[in-house]
């Protein structure tokens, strides 16, 4: 049966040969093809985008997502709220209408009214600002400072030499005790309060940077470059800068959370602000006599501060791995 089978296929096929049209030659058959001497350097793997895959890592995480949903929701409500609200922290039209006093939580009252009858919802928000603001803008100077010093610090063996004498006595000194002899001495206002927390904050900084740039320098790339005679500032900006993007995400997710939390502990002592200056520290402060009776005025500042905290916290983690270029996957 097999042979009968293979008979009739070859029959079959022979049939189909003679019967199909034999194939035209013509001039274009043999035309000339352009040589590409490029092709054997084209690389087959898929193109790289460097922050397509920061996203791409960063939105993988349900959890940053959700955090990062609070987080903008918490900010857009501390800088354009207290736009429309003009809250006054010394206003007191409410004195002497005993029915507005102590109003708890409701539909009219989303946070409540303290004892003079201020809302509550208007007072977290402009000390949310007020927070904020010290926070970032403390962050931005000892970013700048630290990490300009830091890459400096890590090249040159002169600096590290009156750096590193700079950094042992400051590092032995306690922090708080820093900014609070210093917000002493300046007297109480925002930006004495940002100066006495930024003052030697940013030792640390660029210490850390110094480190890192200390593991980097000395690899062949930057040594090749120092070779062909490329300047310190060149091979900073171009070869090391680079790998810090994830190391600067990490400082920045911890400083900001910490400077908020420093000013809430601050302005709980009474320092650093002024009292016609709201801020959560302030509030927390003010209404830290009322937690047992009218528990919502404590509660709910120190909620909006925990919120505000975390989230900056989880979503700049998770913001300084998806920067790691060692994380990502082609």
């Amino acid at each position: 049966m097999a042979k009968k089978s293979q008979t009739q296929a070859d029959q079959t096929h022979s049939a189909r040969t003679q019967h199909s049209p034999a194939p035209q030659i013509t001039a274009e058959s043999f035309a000339f093809q352009k040589l590409d001497k490029t092709a054997s350097e084209h690389i087959a793997a898929p193109r790289y985008s460097y922050w397509r895959s920061v996203f791409r890592r960063f939105f993988a995480s349900k959890v940053a997502i959700v955090m990062l949903v609070i987080m903008v929701a918490v900010l857009a409500m501390s800088f354009i709220h207290p736009i429309f609200s003009q809250y006054d922290n010394m206003q007191t039209d409410f004195i002497n209408d005993r029915s507005q006093w102590f109003q708890r939580p409701s539909l009219e009252h989303p946070f409540g009214t303290d004892e003079v009858g201020r809302e509550l919802f208007d007072a977290v928000w402009a000390g949310a600002r007020t927070s904020l603001f010290i926070a970032m803008m403390t962050t931005l100077i000892i970013m700048v400072v630290g990490v300009i010093v830091g890459m400096f610090w890590g090249f040159s063996k002169r600096v590290d030499v009156v750096m590193i004498e700079v950094y042992n006595v400051v590092s032995n000194i306690p922090f708080m005790l820093i900014v609070m002899v210093l917000a002493f001495a300046f007297g109480p206002g925002v930006w004495q309060l940002i100066f006495a927390m930024s003052c030697t904050t940013w030792v640390s900084v660029a210490y850390f940077i110094r480190v890192q740039v200390m593991i980097i320098r000395d690899r062949e790339y930057n040594l090749a470059s120092q070779t062909l005679g490329s300047s310190t500032p060149k091979i900073i900006n171009h070869n090391i800068f680079p790998y810090l993007i994830s190391v600067l995400m990490t400082l920045l997710s911890r400083y900001i959370p910490e400077f908020i939390s420093t000013e809430v502990a601050l302005s709980y002592l009474g320092v650093g602000l002024t009292q016609e200056l709201p801020s959560l520290g302030r509030i927390v402060q003010t209404n830290a006599r009322y937690m047992m009776s009218t528990p919502y005025l404590f509660v709910i500042p120190l909620i909006i501060t925990a919120l505000i905290s975390i989230s900056l916290y989880i979503v700049g983690q998770t913001l300084a791995d998806a920067s790691d270029p060692r994380n990502h996957r082609v």
